[in-house]
């Protein structure tokens, strides 16, 4: 590692120490230099990190709608400035020293869609110089480096926004106004999964044919993982190793969380369990590709207790439904990004006897006596259910959630607000019970977490 590297480094170890040691529980307070920005000003962006999501990105913040230029990028791979040039237009700054980016005085804002193993350092970086934060989810690659993310956030007084869309989505929005109208009744169980059965999709990315220490800089990219000597899977695709992603857990999982916490507003789970294994995708990668979890949800003032499992199968050669399933006492939300269908049904008052049912095995007498008691207690009208209701809602075939998640990011920057969908604090409570899932998996054994503190439980 080069000197001015190890520096950089030191300086951001620092930094970071010094932001974990306030606490998080200290009141908000706007930081002065958060202004609003004119209506008729343009939000000039960057993005660091010009990868498959970073393009995604760009592109979604560019139909936002809002006006915000892109004027510069960086990634450490030269293959990708130039792709972005050939995009985007020869004007656009591009650099792989993403601190270049920071000292431009003309940047308002930065998207940061690099491996999750820079999220944290980063977005801090990017906080302490002035600039906006987009981050890409999950905001941070360990859970204790969450609090200081939200404390950085927090002293500088700027916008962030973490980037899992879905929320954005009408039908989302219809979820959460229809679980909060307490149309299932009491929430008691949720079932949420995202399979796959493609090579792409189980992060198996293309590689170029240029791939070299040379076109890559792969020292700046290891930052604070394990120092290996260059490899392009390692690089290209980061996904696959704990060294610099997160998993299924925190490339999907995250998103399922993010919906239910949006849905039910919730704190998130006190207890995470998982289990799993490599099943098909034995390509050198140290992460499962099957995965499930458990997550036990407290009673709280705004939902009764509540138990989530979750699913990955990336070698899921059967049907493939990808959805969530919000489960009450009276009913269920089932929903994705694109729609949404309420089924209503309530039990009767009345048990019922007869059928499959101990009734038959009494005496002919007793079963009078029994039936006698039974049509005293339970009149005709306790003994009939309302009819099932089903209620199917769609999303507008033209609407875009991505474009929408930067439309809520640029507006708050425009009025001077804080107040995202997807704030530090929103995002760090669903980054890190899909963390401890895979501390759960790894380590075989239950994690309990604090979901008002934010902070994993001792014992």
């Amino acid at each position: 590692m080069n000197p001015t590297r190890r520096k950089f480094l030191k300086n951001v170890t620092a930094a970071s120490a010094l932001v974990a040691s306030q606490s998080v529980a200290k009141p908000f307070n706007i930081i002065k230099d958060l202004k609003k920005i004119s209506p008729n000003d343009k939000i000039r962006f960057a993005t660091i990190g010009m990868g498959i999501q970073g393009h995604s990105d760009t592109k979604a913040a560019l139909r936002s709608g809002t006006g915000a230029e892109f004027v510069a990028a960086a990634d450490l791979y030269d293959g990708r400035l130039t792709r972005v040039k050939e995009l985007y237009g020869k004007d656009i700054f591009t650099t792989r020293d993403h601190r270049e980016i920071l000292e431009r005085k003309d940047i308002d804002a930065v998207l940061v869609v690099t491996s999750d193993h820079w999220h944290d350092h980063i977005t801090k970086a990017s906080l302490a110089a002035g600039k906006h934060v987009y981050c890409e989810k999950p905001m941070v690659h360990h859970i204790n480096e969450g609090l200081s993310v939200i404390d950085a956030w927090k002293k500088s007084g700027k916008t962030m926004q973490v980037g899992s869309q879905r929320i954005s989505s009408s039908a989302f929005k219809e979820a959460k106004r229809l679980f909060q109208a307490g149309e299932i009744g009491e929430i008691n169980y949720v079932e949420s999964n995202n399979d796959r059965f493609n090579s792409i999709g189980a992060w198996n990315y293309s590689i170029p044919t240029d791939a070299s220490v040379n076109s890559v800089d792969w020292d700046t990219f290891l930052g604070d993982a394990p120092k290996v000597p260059f490899d392009a899977k390692r690089f290209f695709r980061w996904r696959n190793y704990r060294d610099y992603g997160t998993g299924v857990a925190g490339d999907l999982f995250v998103h399922l969380i993010t919906g239910v916490h949006f849905v039910t507003a919730s704190n998130g789970p006190e207890r995470i369990f998982s289990s799993g294994e490599l099943s098909y995708w034995k390509d050198g990668r140290d992460v499962p590709d099957v995965l499930v979890s458990i997550l036990d949800y407290p009673k709280t003032d705004i939902h009764a207790n509540f138990q989530m499992v979750l699913r990955v199968n990336f070698a899921n050669a059967g049907a493939i439904a990808n959805n969530t399933r919000i489960i009450g006492t009276e009913g269920q939300i089932e929903f994705t990004e694109d729609n949404l269908i309420l089924t209503k049904k309530k039990l009767p008052k009345a048990p019922g006897f007869g059928g499959y049912d101990s009734y038959n095995t009494f005496s002919e007498s007793e079963q009078k006596e029994f039936k006698k008691q039974y049509d005293a207690q339970y009149p005709a009208e306790m003994r009939k259910a309302d009819p099932v209701k089903e209620v199917r809602f769609d999303a507008p075939k033209d609407e875009d959630e991505h474009a929408d998640h930067f439309r809520d990011f640029f507006d708050n920057i425009k009025k001077g607000s804080v107040a995202t969908i997807e704030d530090p604090i929103f995002a760090f409570r669903a980054a890190a019970p899909v963390l401890a899932c895979n501390e759960s998996y790894f380590s075989k054994k239950v994690i309990k977490w604090d979901p008002v503190a934010m902070k994993i439980k001792k014992k």
